[in-house]
């Protein structure tokens, strides 16, 4: 496909405009500079983060200076500049979700606030909420975000669809977010609007419904649909109600829309709103808690998986040595872990997953631990590691410690799903390749017995692969050397320039090329007696035999793992593996240029656009590629491969700029086996003139391409304990017919029932449902993880579907705590270092309420007591008390379901204490709000013709994208 019909394509499909994978200078010119959904959804996403870290760092006594709004300036300025990459990822997960309420729902009603339907786009806000408040109070944060994402867009829209903005409103309206009746609402009945005086729409709304400041918004429709009479239209293509009187619209997408004179107004109301809504969350989680919920800390996510059986006396000892090392060297500096995850499995149990973010916790944790029972060889390893992988945060890397093989060897598969997903890296530490528990089975071949042990450990060796992690085998002796080796390079900046795996092995040469952004670059070595030779930029050769006084890396080795430290040398380095046998082979370093990525595909929605591919990409057909480059405003990517994990082979991808770091990817076919994305680009800050500035990464999970799709209906996903959920979903195959096999799993053990086959014909399709029980004493908040996977005949292909259900509590608080100022003290003077003020408050829930949770400091630097009422056990008492250099409080009160009070107080210095005045604000401050121009949701069929004239003026001249 040329380009110039590329980018036909790419435009005239409304929904690709939602999802924002376009050229900007087409944005500029067809839609004059709007923004859409995920624009809004970011501005205020940086916003309100650059104020909570604003507000910790006043809070810490720290000088705080406001970052341009990107995220990587957000990061930095939050003193979390290694974990941007998984903040961007967040921020693209909640934009994601949004853009997709228009692919997947295009025509409900109540999640774009049309046909009147405001009480119930109220409902799914606060609903959602809901599950936002009780996700991230169990600290399940990406549930937490998806969420947010969805009832964003619901939001957001109000301002575009509605009459809020004809109506004079310069402020959000709180009511949407606060479960409070929206006032005012024209009822179905009554008249709202007249037709446009043919393309002028700017008096289409009634009189009466100004002056009465009643709320309507647009009804929306497909052609031949239906309003009720005097009803405003939302208007523009491919809105059917628009041609019939009133005839036009009122949405304020674009600047091309009927209302589009007021398009600013809205969009910067939708961004308040976002702000005022993210603020709320912020409030019942509190301020550390938010920027984990946004992926911004310090470090990587320490995850340890510990089999916990008799024989595992030696390694359990090392694993806390080691935690105990990394914790205390860590603390403090910028690769302090932001989580600690412990799972413990043997057999017949797994679990519980522990998580804290106290290291002190965790240590006492680690340490608890003691080796008990275990009688025959096999445990329950697999799902320990499921529970890990959806435990802990995406892009962890997670060490599996055992000396056993899987009892539960048929979670493989869920396992690769639930690894390809979150992009975690598994690395299993195996001690003495179970021989020690396999003697007792077949002590008398040896032989035997080292040839069961070798095929137990393959499947670590294949999980490990498939994550990008390593499979280090080493006896009971050595691991704590091979652990210490392994854990040395945990830090959150940590890249891969290349990785690869032999099985079997061969003698092959690899090239990587180390910029000079890079710091600390290693390689690693998996594999019995590997042999290799290491060539330099500037051309010294070193091989394997001779590793000592090495000039170009520092060398160690441990059981089957090889460890190069390279000397600082940026340029390309190749290195010769010389091995017949299985190998692995990876190499890291640190460095802020990195990239995330997505496969996407063409929607079959009534917008048609773009999206995610949440699961394994289509074999057999073309496929594209959402590429965003992180960590430098310089930096571009020029190339994007798709290359073989265990061969040579590779697909080279065409690469499209969309700006802001964007590239959109185009593959003519995908890899019939295993791969990994790389991706080589061109970095242009503070290079030396003999760097050539080229530099690569790549992913570290291996992907695979499948001939079986399998969907589920994302709709609804809560449901309350002690009840079960059903969930649809199909199952279609590109490929030849048969009977597939079903497996459904999740990660909390929870009953469930579904089909173990569904028969489908060649290239055909098949409906089934997985029923799901919550357990009664199921607490509020959990968030179940259910796998489901279909299998082709005689095991040929896979693939899955991930779903994340929460168990939520009805919510029947919807009242906010109330703090009661009891005394304010002062004896402030010219010299407020030397005079203090004090405060006394006391907060309650209502009677019937849920109680309180926590009361927080949030700006001010002073001391805060807390204590529970000698009179009132229902209420707390909070005394405050500061110097008078810092005049000014915030107190957050949160209840137990997360209704969240803020109350402000403030003393003022060159007054009389009698004269002192103290203020409270129960309201949320507004963030500051960037300057806006406009956004989209929907395109105008003005906007179509306005493209077609423009395509014609094009073809006589070339046009590269």
């Amino acid at each position: 496909m040329s380009g110039l019909a590329v980018l036909c394509f790419l435009l005239l499909q409304p929904g690709v405009y939602g999802f924002g994978i376009y050229p900007r200078f087409i944005n500029d010119l067809l839609y004059k500079g709007s923004l859409n959904h995920q624009d809004i959804t970011e501005r205020a996403i940086l916003n309100v983060t650059a104020q909570v870290c604003r507000s910790l760092a006043l809070s810490e006594g720290k000088d705080f200076s406001f970052p341009s709004l990107t995220a990587t300036a957000v990061a930095d300025a939050c003193g979390a500049s290694k974990s941007s990459k998984s903040f961007v990822k967040t921020i693209q997960r909640m934009k994601s979700e949004n853009w997709q309420t228009d692919i997947y729902y295009a025509l409900s009603p109540s999640r774009h606030c049309d046909n009147e339907n405001i009480t119930e786009g109220q409902k799914l806000i606060t609903d959602g909420l809901d599950v936002v408040k009780a996700a991230n109070k169990e600290q399940n944060y990406v549930s937490a975000t998806s969420y947010l994402g969805r009832i964003l867009h619901t939001l957001q829209d109000f301002y575009s669809h509605s009459n809020w903005v004809e109506l004079g409103n310069t402020s959000p309206n709180s009511d949407l977010i606060r479960k409070a009746p929206v006032q005012n609402i024209a009822a179905k009945t009554r008249e709202t609007c007249r037709s446009c005086d043919g393309d002028d729409c700017r008096n289409n709304i009634l009189e009466d419904i100004l002056k009465e400041k009643l709320l309507t918004s647009g009804y929306f429709g497909l052609p031949f649909s239906s309003k009720p009479p005097g009803k405003c239209s939302h208007g523009g293509f491919p809105d059917g109600t628009a041609g019939k009187e009133p005839k036009g619209g009122i949405n304020k997408d674009t600047f091309t829309s009927e209302h589009g004179h007021l398009h600013n107004q809205a969009a910067s109301l939708a961004i308040a709103a976002t702000s005022e809504l993210l603020e709320d969350v912020r409030s019942a989680a509190g301020d550390r808690e938010f920027l984990q919920m946004m992926g911004l800390s310090k470090g990587k996510p320490l995850c340890f998986c510990v089999d916990t059986t008799g024989s595992m006396g030696d390694d359990i000892e090392a694993v806390k040595t080691v935690t105990s090392s990394i914790i205390d060297s860590k603390l403090g500096t910028e690769d302090e872990p932001s989580v600690y995850i412990l799972v413990p499995f043997n057999d017949p149990d797994f679990g519980p997953l522990i998580r804290t973010t106290d290291p002190n916790v965790f240590k006492k944790e680690i340490n608890s631990l003691t080796p008990n029972g275990g009688g025959d060889a096999p445990e329950m390893s697999l799902s320990g590691l499921q529970l890990a992988l959806t435990g802990a945060p995406p892009n962890s890397e997670i060490y599996v410690f055992t000396d056993a093989a899987a009892k539960d060897e048929y979670l493989r598969n869920p396992v690769i799903a639930l690894i390809e997903q979150t992009k975690s890296v598994v690395n299993f530490m195996i001690t003495n390749i179970f021989l020690t528990r396999r003697r007792r089975q077949a002590d008398n071949n040896q032989q035997q017995s080292v040839r069961m042990a070798r095929a137990d450990g393959q499947l670590y060796r294949d999980l490990a692969q498939a994550s990008g992690g390593q499979a280090v085998e080493v006896t009971k002796g050595q691991l704590l050397e091979a652990l210490s080796v392994l854990t040395e390079s945990t830090s959150s900046a940590q890249v891969v320039l290349l990785q690869a795996a032999r099985n079997p092995g061969k003698a092959e040469n690899y090239t990587f090329t180390v910029d000079e952004s890079v710091r600390n670059a290693t390689i690693y070595i998996t594999g019995a007696s590997v042999g290799f030779t290491l060539i330099s930029p500037s051309g010294v050769i070193q091989s394997s035999a001779d590793t000592t006084g090495s000039s170009t890396f520092s060398y160690q080795s441990v059981g089957n793992l090889q460890t190069l430290q390279l000397k600082t040398e940026p340029g390309v380095w190749e290195i010769r593996i010389e091995s017949t046998i299985p190998y692995s082979l990876k190499v890291v370093g640190e460095s802020s240029i990195d990239f995330i990525f997505d496969f996407i595909e063409e929607s079959n929605g009534l917008f048609g656009g773009f999206k995610l591919i949440e699961n394994r990409p289509t074999a057999g057909s073309n496929a594209s590629l959402l590429v965003t480059l992180i960590g430098s405003e310089v930096a571009t990517v020029t190339e994007v491969t798709l290359v073989e994990s265990s061969g040579s082979g590779q697909v080279n991808g065409t690469v499209e700029p969309q700006g802001g770091g964007e590239y959109f990817v185009r593959f003519d076919r995908i890899p019939s086996v295993e791969f990994v994305v790389l991706v080589k680009g061109q970095n242009n800050n503070g290079i030396s003139r003999a760097s050539s500035g080229i530099f690569q990464r790549q992913s570290t999970t291996s992907l695979r391409a499948s001939v079986l799709t399998v969907s589920v209906d994302q709709l609804d996903t809560v449901f309350e304990p002690g009840t079960s959920k059903s969930v649809p979903f199909s199952v279609t195959t590109t490929g030849g017919g048969g009977s597939f096999t079903i497996q459904a799993t999740n990660d909390k053990g929870f009953t469930s029932s579904f089909p173990s086959s569904l028969s489908l014909d060649a290239e055909g399709s098949a409906n089934a449902t997985v029923n799901i029980t919550a357990p009664a004493n199921t607490p509020s908040g959990t968030v179940i993880t259910l796998t489901i996977e279909a299998v082709a005949p005689e095991g040929a292909d896979t693939n899955y579907a991930v779903l994340r259900l929460s168990v939520l509590t009805t919510v029947t608080d919807f009242t906010q705590p109330v703090c009661e100022l009891l005394s304010l003290q002062s004896n402030c003077s010219d010299n407020c270092s030397q005079s203090m003020w004090e405060l006394s408050v006391q907060v309650t829930d209502e009677v019937n309420g849920t109680g309180l949770d926590s009361v927080r400091l949030r700006e001010g630097n002073g001391t805060l007591n807390i204590s529970t009422a000698a009179d009132n056990e229902n209420a707390t008492l909070v005394s405050y008390v500061a110097s008078c250099c810092s005049p000014d409080v915030e107190l957050v009160a949160v209840d137990q379901v997360g209704n969240a009070e803020i109350c402000r107080y403030s003393v003022r210095r060159n007054v009389s204490p009698a004269a002192t005045a103290a203020t409270q604000d129960a309201t949320t401050s507004s963030p500051v709000t960037p300057a806006v121009t406009s956004f989209s949701t929907r395109v105008d069929l003005s906007i179509f013709l306005c493209f077609c004239f423009t395509v014609l003026s094009f073809l006589a001249q070339p046009l590269s994208l």
